[in-house]
């Protein structure tokens, strides 16, 4: 790929040509799960774009010179409640979740990161940090306490654009006698009871969200870097308070030079989240259908803007994938796709765009060879689409239906009969029942044939 890649950087709120530190060693952090519960369907989308974005960083770049961070939350407070609310233990807990987002990541056919480091194996680290950051007088302590004072930090809101009394006006703000002022945020905080902790120069305690991905960025990453991910839910307070510790901690000018945040999902317009009680789990999919249904309508929409889930974009994407399967053919890593089908992808992640470009690639496979059906599975592989086999496709389409092959025949004996008897009202009867339970038939040359739908 020797065209440029643009990104829309939130830093600016601008589409920017992308110009790494240094071409041979690009890196890109994303925010990953706090493991207190399964993943749902709005946790996906970042994990689907960003690894849109590994792959395209790969095919123009060369697969070694990008390392991607993604962490694992796995001390917060939302996993103390959760584990107390489940009745188990923290390690439990964690692991049980970990495990549960890594089957849903494999699920959607997104690729490991190069990292994946966890909160609770760089504590040390996260602990250096405070003390740098006292060190440099941009935090203090309180009452085992750690706080970074935010008003110290004169670039702080840039992220967000916007000043700091706007910023605590339209936000939650931790009350705290320990505070100096409402919007510090703290770096380390006291446990209590039978709450995890480690021991500190303040006590026995835990870091604070926001420090973990300071540290472990700049442990793969260093202080200074190309890309920081993430959903737009996220960059204030989260992102906004990483870009004070870390500039501050490790004395830069900068810290990742560009920040990509993906819109919300929706359901009647209203945001996914566990707060909201509309929460799709990735899990409750994995028996119904393939993970590549989800993909496919998860980048329908453009990354950035907000996409409303729906049964009537499921049912097209899955119609379309089943369309493109009617043309799969086997690949291999020879295969070469022309370089222009690659170009909305370099145009800030288009996978619309792309999308587009599949349609076109499907048309010409449809009625060409056997190379364009070649070319058009290994278009569809590059996004994460098509990397089953026909057999594995066609079994989620009969694992979802409500009938056995033996019933279906049977209904197909009776609509036939009734055809011949010329009851048409029940042959169209017996057809919608079958299409309810998942079957389609379609007559031809006085036979029936059928399929899942």
């Amino acid at each position: 790929m020797n065209k440029d890649l643009f990104l829309t950087n939130s830093f600016g709120n601008k589409k920017e040509r992308f110009i790494p530190i240094n071409p041979k060693k690009i890196g890109m952090y994303v925010c990953g799960p706090t493991v207190y519960d399964d993943p749902h369907i709005g946790n996906a989308r970042p994990l689907i774009v960003f690894d849109i974005l590994f792959k395209i960083l790969k095919e123009k770049f060369s697969n070694h010179s990008i390392t991607y961070v993604r962490n694992i939350t796995d001390v917060d407070d939302k996993i103390i409640t959760s584990s107390k609310e489940k009745k188990l233990s923290i390690f439990e807990l964690t692991n049980k979740i970990t495990d549960s987002f890594h089957q849903d990541c494999e699920y959607l056919f997104c690729e490991k990161p190069t990292e994946e480091p966890k909160a609770t194996e760089n504590i040390s680290l996260m602990i250096q940090m405070i003390e740098d950051l006292i060190s440099n007088d941009f935090a203090y302590e309180k009452n085992n306490h750690v706080y970074f004072e935010v008003k110290k930090f004169k670039d702080y809101g840039q992220l967000s654009n916007k000043n700091l009394d706007e910023l605590i006006a339209g936000s939650r703000v931790e009350i705290s006698e320990n505070k100096k002022n409402p919007e510090d945020f703290v770096l380390w905080k006291p446990s209590i009871n039978d709450e995890p902790f480690w021991d500190s120069p303040w006590g026995k305690g835990r870091p604070g969200w926001h420090l973990e991905c300071s540290v472990m960025s700049k442990k793969y990453l260093g202080n200074e870097f190309d890309i920081h991910g993430g959903g737009r839910d996220l960059i204030f307070p989260h992102h906004e308070n990483e870009i004070a510790q870390s500039r501050c901690s490790n004395e830069t000018k900068s810290f990742a030079r560009y920040w990509m945040h993906n819109g919300f999902i929706t359901m009647s317009n209203e945001k996914m989240a566990k707060s909201q009680g509309n929460i799709l789990k990735i899990k409750d999919f994995q028996s119904k259908m393939s993970g590549q249904v989800l993909r496919l309508a998860l980048i329908n929409t453009h990354y950035r803007q907000p996409l409303d889930w729906n049964d009537e974009l499921i049912n097209n994407c899955k119609n379309t994938l089943d369309k493109w399967y009617s043309v799969y053919m086997k690949t291999n890593q020879n295969t070469q796709i022309p370089l222009e089908i690659f170009d909305p992808l370099l145009d800030d992640i288009n996978t619309p765009g792309y999308i587009a470009n599949l349609h076109q690639l499907y048309s010409q496979a449809a009625k060409g060879t056997e190379q364009d059906k070649i070319f058009f599975t290994k278009a569809c592989n590059f996004i994460g689409l098509l990397l089953e086999d026909k057999e594995k496709w066609e079994s989620y389409k009969k694992a979802s239906s409500k009938i056995s092959e033996d019933e279906i025949l049977n209904k197909i004996e009776e609509r036939n009969n009734a055809r011949k008897s010329k009851n048409y009202n029940l042959a169209d009867q017996i057809r919608k029942e079958l299409h309810d339970k998942g079957i389609l038939i379609e007559d031809k040359d006085d036979t029936t044939a059928w399929k899942y739908k």
